[in-house]
């Protein structure tokens, strides 16, 4: 048996069978661009698979050493890869600008952070692990795209020579000059390795003679003022200063381009993995740096408590009522990550939760109150009441204790909307109850308006009782 077979067989012994049979036969026998920066929500979608079992799947191959992770900076405009990181934390805080769009952005991790898996070279070669020996059509396809661009499978060089002039490859401290007819339109002289951009606003009255363009690529001036230009001839030097090849293209703005950019796809962003309890598992510690902070705009989080668990420990002892506790720690984890989410930390008898969306905190709560009522029915002794708070709001991602963590007011009102819970409600904001309206519904239950001052919190919150 070689190394890879048997590195398939503990990924199947550990992660959804049909997942590891069908990544086992991609891995074998597909194409090299479909082992590289690997969308798993397309993975599961194209293969029929469970999706949060596929990306479970994705991190468990990764500790295995069958794929490799990247977390990728994306352009939220045109959808193309800023920094490639091959961890979060070196991904800065700090504006990351696309020359292309022409505009700065602050990273979040909602949608400017994607996660994608890239078959690692031990398993397999495959083109993209020498990106720089890519042609320019598959340096902007596998590299400088990100996973959430819709890419046809059939027709792309088709449909790109729609809007690319001219093309080529220019290697380290090389000079080239690309001559041809410039057409009345706004054309963008773009290099994808270094994302430097030149806008040429084509127009006025056409003329024969030859106009020059001299065209520095280094790492410095990504993006420059927008020359104006007659149609006709053209002649562009190239000089590539920096020390890899440079694919730099001639590219005309026009319906083709923007219909390319426009189609998306759902990815896999940071925010989602940071709250997916294979992920946590696996890498508990050294997610991000202890200085390092990161924006999510929208994440959802529960708390939650018991009541009863001191009263236990007096009627059953301490033994037995740690068993317990410590049974209901795994019905509650095992919620969340079935729903999606992942435990961020025990306090007590507590649990901090987080969820992408409302919903799933929602659907995760109600299954957790069943939850909780099936441990007492099978436990005699056991009375265990569970109070439950659901907020969504904006956070920061942190390292705390050596463990990735979240901090922000979004937290605290969470914290506080727990702490007001009654036994047999389940407490949340507005923002929830209007995300998940359907879900409570199709549940047959009622949520029960009214205003509450929380604790630190300056303005009283509209707070729901859903029982």
């Amino acid at each position: 048996m070689d190394d890879t077979t048997a590195l398939f067989d503990l990924l199947r012994e550990c992660t959804d069978h049909a997942f590891a049979d069908a990544l086992r036969e991609t891995v074998k026998g597909a194409e090299d661009r479909k082992l590289n920066n690997v969308n798993p929500l397309a993975f599961a979608s194209s293969a029929g698979l469970n999706t949060e079992a596929t990306i479970s799947g994705f991190l468990h191959a990764t500790r295995l050493g069958i794929f490799d992770l990247s977390w990728n900076v994306l352009c939220p405009g045109c959808g193309g890869v800023l920094d490639a990181n091959t961890s979060l934390r070196t991904v800065e805080s700090e504006a990351y600008t696309c020359a292309l769009c022409a505009a700065g952005y602050e990273p979040t991790l909602d949608e400017m952070v994607e996660v994608t898996f890239t078959v690692s070279p031990r398993i397999r070669r495959i083109a993209a692990h020498n990106p720089h020996q890519l042609p320019p059509l598959e340096y902007f396809r596998q590299i400088y795209w990100g996973s959430g661009i819709d890419l046809p499978e059939d027709n792309y060089e088709a449909l790109v020579d729609e809007f690319v002039l001219e093309a080529l490859e220019l290697p380290a401290g090389e000079k080239a000059v690309i001559s041809l007819q410039l057409p009345e339109a706004f054309i963008i002289v773009f290099e994808p390795v270094t994302h430097a951009a030149q806008f040429i606003d084509v127009k006025g009255e056409p003329t024969r003679e030859r106009q020059s363009l001299t065209l520095v690529i280094d790492r410095g001036h990504r993006h420059h003022e927008t020359l104006v230009m007659r149609p006709g001839p053209v002649r562009i030097s190239i000089e590539n200063q920096i020390d890899v090849r440079a694919v730099p293209s001639v590219c005309l703005a026009n319906d083709a381009l923007h219909d390319v950019l426009g189609k998306r796809r759902p990815f896999l962003t940071a925010k989602r993995i940071l709250s997916n309890q294979t992920f946590r598992n696996i890498y508990h510690t050294g997610t991000l740096d202890v200085d390092q902070r990161l924006k999510v705009t929208s994440l959802t989080f529960l708390f939650t408590d018991l009541r009863g668990s001191t009263a236990l420990y007096d009627k059953v002892g301490d033994l037995a009522a740690y068993d317990l506790v410590r049974v209901h720690f795994g019905v509650l984890t095992q919620i969340v990550a079935e729903e999606g989410g992942a435990v961020v930390k025990t306090i007590g008898d507590a649990v901090m939760a987080t969820f992408p969306l409302p919903q799933q905190a929602l659907s995760a709560a109600i299954r957790m109150r069943r939850g909780i009522d099936e441990l007492n029915s099978r436990n005699e002794n056991s009375n265990l009441v569970l109070k439950i708070g659901i907020h969504e709001g904006p956070c920061i991602a942190v390292s705390m204790n050596d463990r990735q963590d979240y901090f922000g007011q979004a937290v605290n009102i969470a914290s506080r909307v727990q702490n007001l819970a009654t036994p047999n409600n389940i407490f949340a904001t507005n923002n929830v109850i209007t995300a998940a309206k359907d879900i409570i519904v199709r549940s047959g239950l009622q949520a029960s308006p009214h205003a509450s001052a929380l604790r630190g919190i300056d303005k009283p919150i509209e707070i729901y009782a859903i029982s």
